[in-house]
C-alpha cells in the first residue's frame, strides 16, 4: 500500500500555515504594536483635561468669544467692566472667568472654583455678588423656610462639593460649607 509508511523526521515537509487564518505575531511584537496605541489614547485623554487657552490681557471681547465661544454668564463689575463666565457644569469642576475693562479689553482671567474663592463668601453677601465671584452653581435646591442652597463641584481629590445657603432675601446664610458630592456615592 502506498502512503501508509511515514517518512523519517529529517525528510518530512513542514506544514503550511492555514491561508484563511493569519498567524498571530509573537508576543514581543504584539507589545511593540500595542504600546504606541495605548500612549496615543492616554495622550488624547490628557489633552481633554487641559484648561482652555485663556485670552491674554489686551485682547478684545470679540477675540475672546471667537476663541472660547459664547459665555455661559455675564456679570457687571463694580468698576464698569464686565466678567464673562465659562462654566463646564453641571458636572464639570471648573468655571473660567474672563474680566474685561469698560472698553471691552481683557484685564485678566482665572479659575473661579477654588477653596480660596469659596472662603471669600461671607455671611450676608448678596446672591449677585456670589454669582459674580463663583459663577452659576451645578445644583440649586429649595430648603426649609424658603431658603435655597446652591452647590458647586470643584477640583478636589476628596470628592467634595461646596454649598452655600441663601435666605429668602437673597443673602448668604453663614458662608460656604463642604460636603461629600452625592455623585461620588457608590449607588450612583
Amino acid at each position: 500500500m502506498i502512503g501508509t509508511r511515514s517518512l523519517p523526521a529529517d525528510r518530512r515537509v513542514p506544514a503550511m500555515p492555514n491561508p484563511i487564518r493569519p498567524v498571530p505575531p509573537p508576543p514581543a511584537r504584539r507589545a511593540r504594536l500595542l504600546l504606541p496605541t495605548i500612549a496615543l489614547t492616554l495622550l488624547a485623554a490628557c489633552a481633554g483635561l487641559a484648561p482652555p487657552p485663556m485670552p491674554g490681557p489686551g485682547q478684545t471681547q470679540a477675540e475672546v468669544v471667537a476663541r472660547l465661544g459664547p459665555p455661559t454668564g455675564r456679570y457687571t463689575l463694580p468698576a464698569g467692566g464686565e466678567r464673562l463666565e465659562y462654566a463646564t457644569g453641571p458636572y464639570g469642576r471648573t468655571t473660567w472667568m474672563v474680566d474685561l475693562d469698560s472698553g471691552g479689553r481683557v484685564t485678566g482671567s482665572y479659575q473661579a472654583l477654588t477653596e480660596a474663592n469659596f472662603a471669600k463668601v461671607r455671611d450676608g453677601m448678596p446672591r449677585d455678588e456670589v454669582l459674580r465671584l463663583l459663577g452659576r452653581p451645578a445644583d440649586r435646591a429649595g430648603e426649609y423656610m424658603n431658603r435655597q442652597t446652591w452647590s458647586w463641584r470643584y477640583p478636589t481629590y476628596e470628592c467634595l462639593w461646596a454649598r452655600i445657603t441663601f435666605e429668602p432675601d437673597g443673602r448668604v446664610r453663614g458662608g460656604a460649607s463642604f460636603l461629600p458630592d452625592p455623585r461620588c456615592d457608590a449607588d450612583h
